[in-house]
Order: structure tokens, then C-alpha cells, then sequence
């Protein structure tokens, strides 16, 4: 089961998991309640929601707690990049705050953008309490105005190290091949099923 009720991770994930041949539910998908998000690192939050699933649904769940981290805005908005969307979730809100953040603080001068990370950690825990961690990560600038509507999130503005296209641009296995949530989940896949590669 997937711990989350965002339907963006879901599908990605969804995705990830589906060479192995694995099927996939989704917290929101079995009308279970969304903890609140009290821990202070991304490992602390994605533990917390995938013991709470797990233990509300008796299932092994996978929980994913990701963000965007800014350079020039000292690791903003990080563990509240969600938050920055607002109570309807809208990610214009957060990209146009992040935007104007930067402004004052001359983050549009770097070239060839304000540098930032996206991070991703997931937590695989099981019905009995039992949790392992892995953490993913990939590097790159942003871009203003936003560019493409796939992907989800602060995907539009947010272009990997070595690429021109911003996630919100990329078909979705071009990011699924580079993005911090595959990295992170490649790292579950070697643990936990298998050697990592598929069939």
C-alpha cells in the first residue's frame, strides 16, 4: 500500500512498482485518515505515515515524504513544500511564493537558475512496527516562468543537472529514470525485491 493521498506520488509509484509485477493501493484509495506531518526531517515524516497506514490497514506500507529544497532560500521550502500550496493544495501558489522568495534575496541572477534539490525519502513499514528507510536525491536550478504541465508538484520549475527540459516537461519515464523518487526507489527495490532490476 501506498500511504499517501497525494494521487501524483500514487500514480508515480504506482509506476515504479509495476515491472515487479506488484499491485498497489493507496492510503486515500482505503479511506484511511491523513496523519499530520509533525516530524521535523523528511525520514521522520515518511516513518510516521507509513507505520500509521500500516498499522491502520494491516498491510506493508510504503510511504514517500519528498520536497524541493532552495538553495538561496536555505533549504526552503523543504519539509513544508506541500504546505506552501496552501489548504487546497494548488502548486501555482507555492511555485509564484517560491518565486517571489527569491527575488529579494537576487536568486534569479545565478545562472543558469537558483540552484535546488528535490528530495525524496520512502519508508517501508510493516504491520508489526518494523520500518526501513531510503532516501533519494537529485540536483538542478529552477526556471521562471514555469514550463509544462506533466509531472505534478514544483515538477514545472525544476530542471535536473545535465538536462534542459524541466520535469513538468518530460514524459514521464524520461523522469522516472532520473527523478529523486525512483533514486530513492531503486535503493527499496535492491533491498527489498531482488537485485533491483526487474523480471
Amino acid at each position: 500500500m501506498v500511504a499517501s493521498h497525494n494521487p501524483g506520488k500514487v500514480r508515480e509509484i504506482r509506476d515504479l512498482v509495476a515491472p515487479y509485477g506488484l499491485s498497489v493501493t493507496s492510503a486515500a484509495e482505503l479511506g484511511l485518515a491523513e496523519p499530520e506531518e509533525t516530524g521535523e526531517t523528511f525520514t521522520e515524516n515518511a516513518r510516521l505515515k507509513a507505520v500509521a497506514a500500516a498499522l491502520a490497514a494491516g498491510l506493508p506500507a510504503l510511504a514517500d515524504d519528498s520536497g524541493l529544497e532552495v538553495e538561496a532560500l536555505g533549504g526552503a521550502p523543504g519539509i513544508y513544500s506541500a504546505r506552501w500550496a496552501g489548504p487546497g493544495k494548488d502548486f501555482t501558489v507555492a511555485m509564484h511564493r517560491v518565486a517571489d522568495e527569491l527575488r529579494p534575496r537576487d536568486g534569479w541572477r545565478a545562472l543558469p537558475g537558483p540552484r535546488a534539490n528535490f528530495i525524496a525519502v520512502l519508508c517501508l513499514a510493516w504491520p508489526d512496527g518494523e520500518t526501513a528507510i531510503f532516501e533519494g536525491k537529485v540536483d538542478g536550478h529552477l526556471v521562471w516562468p514555469p514550463r509544462g504541465n506533466k509531472g505534478f508538484g514544483y515538477d514545472p520549475m525544476f530542471v535536473p543537472e545535465g538536462h534542459t527540459l524541466t520535469f513538468g516537461e518530460m514524459e514521464p519515464d524520461a523522469k522516472h529514470a532520473l527523478s529523486h523518487r525512483a533514486r530513492a526507489f531503486r535503493l527499496f527495490a535492491a533491498a527489498c525485491l531482488g537485485d533491483g532490476a526487474p523480471g
